[in-house]
């Protein structure tokens, strides 16, 4: 019985720890818009944060399509900053386009190399590019020196509303 409710306590403590001390983390809510209009082909996307300077510190997410590396390229921000230089990067953090949806994309606030980020000011940018379609590039400043705040940026010819919230911070 005192095995029991030590046990019990000792996981209770550890919920409380956890919520009391959340790792800070960065949430974007990506959406697709269904387009019905003409051609459709999914969209190429990146996700990525630049530090003050313009230099590329982390590629949050990439969905492109497999066998489309040639097309790279027309994501032309985050090609020139941070893609052409290591394909085997590229190909390591990767992953297939999404159809019109909904998406939640969490980000750690770690740089490529994951390490946590220093506190200062960043970019977080967003490119979508879609075949017979359009092109467009998002952008929001963050302060990771500020702590939480929350973000929405209008809906663009390729995406919806994008909602980006970073929580956990302390001042």
């Amino acid at each position: 019985m005192m095995r029991q409710l030590i046990r019990t306590s000792a996981i209770g403590a550890l919920f409380v720890s956890s919520a009391v001390f959340a790792a800070p983390k960065m949430t974007i809510d990506l959406t697709l818009p269904e387009i019905t209009e003409g051609q459709y082909h999914r969209p190429y996307v990146a996700v990525w944060v630049e530090d003050a300077k313009g230099q590329t510190v982390k590629t949050i997410s990439l969905w492109v399509w497999d066998e489309g590396h040639k097309w790279l390229k027309d994501i032309r921000r985050w090609w020139r900053k941070a893609g052409r230089e290591d394909m085997s990067f590229v190909d390591g953090i990767a992953s297939a386009t999404k159809p019109a949806g909904h998406y939640k994309i969490d980000w750690d606030l770690t740089d490529d190399a994951g390490k946590p980020l220093t506190p200062a000011s960043y970019t977080v940018f967003i490119e979508v590019v879609r075949e017979h379609g359009g092109r467009d590039l998002v952008r929001q400043n963050i302060d990771l020196t500020a702590g939480d705040f929350t973000a929405q940026l209008p809906a663009t010819t390729e995406t919806g509303v994008i909602d980006i919230r970073l929580s956990g911070m302390t001042r």
